[in-house]
């Protein structure tokens, strides 16, 4: 069998009906996947040992932006429809706490040195991110200019690091105050998901256009490759020099050997399933199938 991606199970996802997923996140220590189920307005969880759905979090209105903290033993959630993030306790998957944050709350980092969280807003009126302490209180906002899409903590540089969608760029904000201290114009249209590659010192920005773009830690363009249309958030690989990006349409997962910037395995899914989610320990990506209310599983081999 060659190496590359391999499809090994499928777990059905309740209610079993045609589901609507956003972002989803592993929690690394016990495999445990926790999805974003906008359609229900929950958080799912699947067993990531017996492959099988094990919890659900309820009251989490067009849920978003998942996140796990692993090291804090905290999951968050953001409900885009109530203005809130979740704190869940992954392992008795209880919601301990509520925090109100913007309008509507979409993307997520979290930085574990302070124990913030940073949360991006998408309401048309109040495009900006919120910094949510360890005390779980909102102590800082900074506006931005476009919508924002998904984000990261980096924690090499002390910083935050936003996807903007239109005009396109990356925001770079200080990990201390959550200032604006650059702007990246990226040369592609509608940057989306993002992810960083410490070892390769660089960072990867999917874009709406059909481009994955590679940018130095300057803000430099290194390099770009074609995928198969407009991506949503994903996945670095580093034991493998890896990049999965989860495409909705034509449905698909371009895998790319970042050490060359280059596609090296396509693979059908099926259309809409956009969202996906990463175990770099087990070597697993879970992709979200919406029409069948199911996460499919591949493993590297």
């Amino acid at each position: 069998m060659h190496s590359g991606l391999h499809l090994t199970a499928t777990v059905p996802l309740p209610p079993g009906l045609p589901g609507m997923f956003d972002h989803a996140d592993v929690d690394g220590s016990t495999g445990r996947v926790f999805v974003a189920h906008t359609a229900f307005g929950t958080v799912e969880v699947i067993d990531g040992v017996t492959l099988e759905t094990v919890g659900r979090i309820r009251e989490c209105p067009e849920a978003s932006g998942v996140v796990c903290a692993a090291a804090a033993r905290l999951v968050f959630a953001a409900a885009r429809a109530g203005g809130k993030v979740l704190v869940i306790d992954p392992d008795r998957m209880e919601v301990i706490r509520e925090v109100m944050v913007g309008p509507r709350p979409n993307g997520l980092a979290w930085d574990g040195s302070r124990g913030h969280l940073l949360v991006a807003d998408v309401d048309p009126k109040d495009q900006s991110v919120r910094i949510v302490s360890r005390s779980k209180e909102v102590i800082a906002r900074t506006p931005l200019p476009g919508r924002p899409r998904w984000c990261a903590y980096e924690p090499e540089h002390d910083r935050y690091l936003v996807n903007i969608e239109d005009p396109a760029a990356v925001i770079v904000l200080s990990g201390d105050t959550a200032e604006k201290v650059a702007t990246w114009n990226v040369a592609a249209k509608g940057p989306h998901g993002l992810e960083l590659d410490p070892g390769g010192r660089r960072y990867f920005v999917a874009c709406d256009g059909g481009e994955v773009v590679a940018i130095e830690p300057t803000g430099e363009e290194a390099g770009r490759t074609p995928i198969s249309g407009a991506p949503d958030a994903i996945w670095f690989n580093p034991a493998r020099h890896r990049l999965y990006v989860a495409i909705g349409t034509p449905g698909v997962i371009d895998v790319i050997d970042t050490t060359n910037l280059e596609v090296v395995q396509t693979i059908t899914t099926e259309v809409g399933a956009h969202t996906s989610a990463f175990d770099a320990l087990r070597q697993r990506l879970y992709v979200f199938l919406p029409n069948q209310c199911a996460a499919a599983v591949y493993e590297e081999l």
